[in-house]
């Protein structure tokens, strides 16, 4: 694919988003996925006519941010992949491989950006891209997991589209649509529409007051790596000195925030990051079956610290630094990209259940937020 039809894939992705949502308050599904939704808190709303509507800002939290680069890196750690299982559901024995991965590494750069702001609605448009780089002891590897990864990698390319809807003076609704491409493949051999996840959010929520708002909705998310319906919560609040806070997403994140002062954040928490990731597009391994339909199931929790300064004017800079835990880097088969299923309690079998040790990381990054 070369790149004038990437850039019409992605614009189609992306009108295909904003028509979707234009009706979203007729949709019973929600949408999740990585959101701050205190993203909107630089906007003030006042009388429109005889009407007053919820300002989603409470004092004290993190600025939003409206584009970031950054990169992130995970220290050395262990790759054990599983026994595959055969289409017809018989196991290949010994199939099993074990990894060094003497580290992971990439660039991840997002952009968030409104394009509609008014007192009684708010739209914004995004996008993300995140590489993967996985740095083996070693190579030639026979399991489709190890032997994908190590010559190709992983990247992620996303849109999203996120809507503000105030109802009155105190409540409010967010609704959030999101598309990512992720996979092993390189830049030209992307497919959008069929390799393409979607994840989608809804959440009613209410203002209490200056220093306190909370919300609850359903989302659709790959975020632990499998398709999953799960219910959400926000939780945003502020100390009356404005020191303490907390900025909580349950379940995709939560943490507890300390202002040193109005240039410096402390925080404390976790984030559950994840999606599935088509993988051997271009596996040739010395197996006798073909394995070249299978997913990823990518999901770890990531518990850190984080240090957010202000450098200069709109210009901030943030690091973190933690431990990743692996909650999933299982395989499945996916004929034709055909999705389904599992939950918490489905009994699917997997093509390789793996198992990843747990090593530290870290994540640097510059950002430029709203005034």
């Amino acid at each position: 694919m070369n790149i004038q039809k990437m850039k019409n894939s992605f614009l189609f992705l992306l009108f295909t988003s904003l028509n979707i949502l234009s009706f979203a308050q007729t949709d019973t599904t929600a949408i999740e996925e990585e959101e701050d939704y205190s993203i909107y808190e630089d906007l003030d709303f006042v009388d429109e006519g005889t009407k007053r509507y919820a300002n989603v800002k409470i004092k004290g939290l993190s600025p939003q941010k409206l584009i970031t680069v950054g990169y992130d890196f995970q220290s050395g750690y262990d790759m054990d992949a599983g026994n595959l299982m055969r289409s017809d559901g018989t196991i290949i024995e010994g199939s099993a491989e074990t990894a060094k991965v003497k580290s992971t590494q990439g660039l991840r750069a997002e952009a968030n950006i409104p394009v509609i702001s008014k007192n009684s609605l708010i739209v914004q448009v995004g996008a993300r891209y995140w590489g993967v780089k996985y740095d083996f002891e070693g190579d030639n590897y026979n399991h489709p997991l190890l032997n994908s990864i190590e010559s190709n990698n992983l990247t992620s390319i996303g849109l999203n589209t996120t809507i503000y809807k105030p109802i009155n003076e105190t409540n409010f609704l967010i609704f959030r649509l999101a598309g990512d491409m992720n996979g092993d493949y390189a830049m030209s051999d992307l497919q959008p529409m069929k390799y393409t996840k979607y994840s989608i959010a809804a959440i009613w929520g209410k203002r209490v007051s200056d220093y306190k708002q909370w919300g609850v909705g359903l989302s659709r998310t790959y975020r632990a790596g499998e398709l999953n319906y799960i219910p959400v919560v926000m939780y945003n609040w502020t100390s009356a000195t404005s020191n303490w806070g907390t900025e909580i997403l349950f379940p995709a994140r939560g943490h507890v925030r300390y202002s040193l002062n109005s240039r410096n954040l402390l925080f404390a928490g976790f984030e559950l990051e994840g999606n599935s990731y088509r993988i051997g597009n271009r596996n040739n391994t010395a197996l006798a079956e073909p394995f070249d339909e299978l997913e990823i199931r990518r999901g770890e929790l990531r518990f850190r610290l984080m240090y957010e300064r202000q450098i200069t004017g709109f210009l901030w800079l943030s690091a973190q630094f933690g431990y990743r835990y692996d909650y999933s880097f299982n395989l499945d088969r996916l004929a034709n990209g055909d999705e389904f299923f599992r939950g918490f309690f489905g009994d699917q079998e997997y093509v390789s259940e793996n198992e990843l040790t747990n090593p530290l990381y870290f994540n640097l990054s510059i950002n430029l937020v709203s005034p």
